[in-house]
């Protein structure tokens, strides 16, 4: 089915979702088609399972961008560059999940649990963990180039591809460094808030938020005006999304959320929740939550704990400001940006939908 032939309304989240899935889908297809291994098939049909559960969130920000400058004509290209943008989310899911030795995802067994699962047989547990993880990165590393691959077989002019390339550039290597910046401080528990915020730039607000807008933006040929627009309403809003992430990751109900709520806690995530947490308590306070957080066997009970020392320190309430101030900042950046009133309209949306979220 041609992309074209789906759309209403190019800015519905729907479409969309609608446009992008049959990328994905027809791409795997193709892939199983013209595989010359059964491996290969079973290798796209987890991928494509990993795919199906997407909120599309950077889709939407990509064609989002590309109409907020009067993006027109044939929208396949930005279709195919917003479904290389999942792809790539999906690479990054499943190394996160490795890395952090979750075991859901999405409702499901993240994909290093399932391949263990799925290959189980003739292996001791430690064979059967060890081959999931690596697996997991093999099929991490698939998605990446599969990524690669549909934004170069996107149908871009060439000057498209030059506006393009640079800032895809850039959010690869943005993405890794938080994602280093976050290792660096899983475990180490400090009260040094910015360097939370730090993170949260350079792993959140920049890949979910700022890079996918401007990708949409450069293919239709946006100004560099344009381009600092989205930054300026993107980094708060980035930000205040993942301090949202982090308080679903504590407090969330794991039916919406698809994950363990204790999963951050077991892992010793440096949240700005916790800093905060720790800034405001007293040495023994601080002390019962670092015997606490970073506990690979931590229960429900000693979760119960740091929830009631977030309460008493003001930890969540102070938050829960820090996320409507950013949401804030950002609807303040698109007063007077170079938009048009529908793109505003829906930004205006996004920026709701991502920071009052429950899942």
């Amino acid at each position: 089915m041609s992309i074209s032939t789906l759309i209403d309304d190019p800015l519905g989240a729907s479409t969309v979702r609608l446009s992008v899935e049959t990328v994905l889908d027809d791409f795997l297809t193709a892939k199983v088609r013209h595989a010359n291994r059964p491996e290969l098939g079973y290798l796209s049909g987890l991928l494509r399972d990993f795919l199906s559960k997407g909120k599309r969130i950077r889709p939407l920000l990509c064609i989002t961008g590309w109409q907020a400058v009067g993006g027109m004509g044939n929208p396949e290209p930005a279709f195919r560059v917003a479904a290389c943008l999942e792809m790539f989310h999906a690479f990054a899911l499943i190394h996160d999940d490795v890395m952090d030795d979750s075991d859901t995802r999405r409702g499901r067994p993240t994909i290093h649990r399932a391949l263990a699962s799925d290959h189980a047989a003739g292996r001791r547990p430690d064979q059967t963990e060890r081959f999931g993880a690596s697996a997991a990165v093999l099929l991490g590393d698939l998605a990446f180039v599969w990524s690669d691959e549909l934004l170069h077989t996107a149908g871009l002019a060439p000057t498209q591809l030059r506006a393009v390339l640079p800032l895809i550039t850039e959010m690869r290597t943005e993405v890794m460094l938080g994602q280093y910046l976050d290792l660096l401080a899983t475990g180490d528990l400090t009260d040094d808030v910015e360097s939370t915020l730090t993170v949260n730039r350079y792993k959140t607000a920049k890949y979910t938020i700022e890079r996918p807008l401007q990708l949409g933006a450069a293919i239709a040929g946006a100004s560099p005006e344009a381009i600092a627009a989205f930054t300026e309403y993107a980094i708060p809003l980035g930000e205040a999304f993942q301090l949202r992430d982090d308080l679903l990751g504590v407090y969330g109900d794991p039916q919406a959320t698809g994950k363990s709520r204790l999963d951050d806690l077991r892992a010793g995530k440096n949240t700005t929740l916790t800093t905060l947490a720790l800034r405001a308590s007293d040495s023994a306070q601080a002390a019962r939550l670092r015997s606490l957080i970073g506990n690979p066997l931590l229960d429900e009970t000693g979760a119960a704990d740091i929830r009631a020392m977030f309460e008493a320190s003001a930890a969540r309430e102070t938050v829960e400001q820090m996320i409507d101030d950013r949401h804030r900042q950002a609807l303040q950046a698109l007063e007077g940006a170079p938009f048009t009133a529908d793109a505003i309209a829906t930004l205006t949306q996004i920026a709701r939908m991502a920071t009052a979220r429950t899942s």
